[in-house]
């Protein structure tokens, strides 16, 4: 299973992130992995709480000083989802366990109601706000608001959102990991002779539909001729809607599945299988799952990038107005995993990393 064209791949991601926030500088070709973006100098954030360039807020990680710790979370879905948003919620427990915090969760906001859910959160003067995902982007300028004036507040960026002084996020480049992934998928489709891959997901979003992009571009790269179906379905969590996409892909043909959803993906990938179709998890690692529904771990977990962020609040290092860019090859996630149920699943995760080493 050699790789004779990997300049012509590399060139192939390469193109896909033309315009990107790679090629634009906000994450520096060659940048040192999980690096800062922004040239961040020491300095307390002032009292006032006009923050005019980046600073490290005080009395972390009680930092509003009333004698407890309490994080607010806002996510836009099921926080008991199995997988994607959940990751969040449970290293958020285990921090909080650790060091006796208290966890405040709202999940299934509506993105409409993001800068509500927002204020409504600061009102009960929490000492971080944490959200969980960039689709809830709306909340981010309520950081600004005097409502939120000494409140640390976190961002699970994905592709990464506009920074300010008011928050810290973490990052990472979607293609490229979904690129390794669609390499994974079309080494799988090439040993079994499929020629037809599904992508389902939710809303048509930036993120999403850069997603599905780079996940084809690595499935070409493998099997040329492929075909690479995509449905939006318009919600990440609605295990109908998920399921009549998948049923409608397996009629046409597909042979594996990409369930990039939420609450949604197990319902996904149960129905696949009930067809022999093997599916990828989007976010955390589900190899270990027994029941074989899943041939791929495309493993971006937010709580991955959320412990980063915890252990700099219990050491008191959070630092606001940066951005910590995690990069495929470089970082312990992003990664791709094949899983041990796929024939030749060594050589096919060979192949893979052999491609993620090029990328990095």
């Amino acid at each position: 299973m050699s790789h004779p064209n990997l300049t012509g791949r590399r060139r192939a991601l390469l193109a896909l992130l033309a315009g990107s926030a790679v090629v634009a500088g906000l994450v520096p070709s060659g940048a040192a992995s999980a690096s800062v973006s922004s040239a961040a100098k020491k300095g307390t954030c002032p009292s006032n709480w006009k923050l005019t360039k980046p600073c490290i807020p005080a009395g972390q990680p009680d930092v509003n000083k009333d004698g407890k710790v309490v994080i607010a979370i806002l996510s836009p879905g099921d926080t008991n989802d199995n997988g994607y948003y959940e990751s969040f919620i449970i290293t958020a427990r285990q921090f909080a366990k650790r060091n006796k915090w208290k966890l405040v969760i709202t999940d299934k906001i509506p993105l409409a109601n993001a800068a509500v859910s927002a204020r409504n959160a600061c009102r009960q003067r929490p000492d971080m706000v944490a959200i969980a995902a960039s689709e809830l982007r709306d909340a981010i300028p309520v950081s600004a608001e005097p409502v939120c004036k000494g409140t640390v507040w976190y961002v699970a960026g994905g592709q990464g959102v506009t920074q300010t002084n008011y928050f810290f996020q973490t990052s990472d480049v979607v293609e490229e990991s979904q690129y390794a992934t669609g390499v994974a998928a079309g080494e799988i489709m090439k040993a079994k002779g499929v020629t037809k891959a599904g992508f389902i997901t939710g809303p048509e979003l930036d993120f999403s539909v850069t997603a599905y992009k780079s996940f084809k571009a690595g499935i070409l790269s493998v099997v040329p001729g492929a075909q690479v179906v995509a449905t939006y379905t318009g919600s990440f969590d609605d295990a109908g809607l998920g399921n009549e996409a998948a049923k409608a892909q397996i009629s046409q043909g597909v042979g594996i599945i990409y369930p990039y959803l939420g609450g949604a993906t197990d319902a996904v990938a149960s129905t696949a299988k009930q067809s022999n179709v093997q599916s990828i998890t989007p976010g955390t690692d589900r190899c270990a799952d027994t029941d074989g529904r899943f041939a791929i771990s495309s493993i971006f977990s937010p709580g991955d990038y959320f412990a980063a962020a915890l252990r700099d609040f219990e050491k008191k290092k959070v630092k606001l107005g940066v951005t910590r860019t995690f990069r495929l090859g470089k970082d312990p996630v992003p990664s791709v995993k094949v899983c041990a149920n796929v024939a030749n699943a060594s050589t096919v995760q060979a192949a893979v990393d052999k491609v993620v080493k090029e990328i990095a």
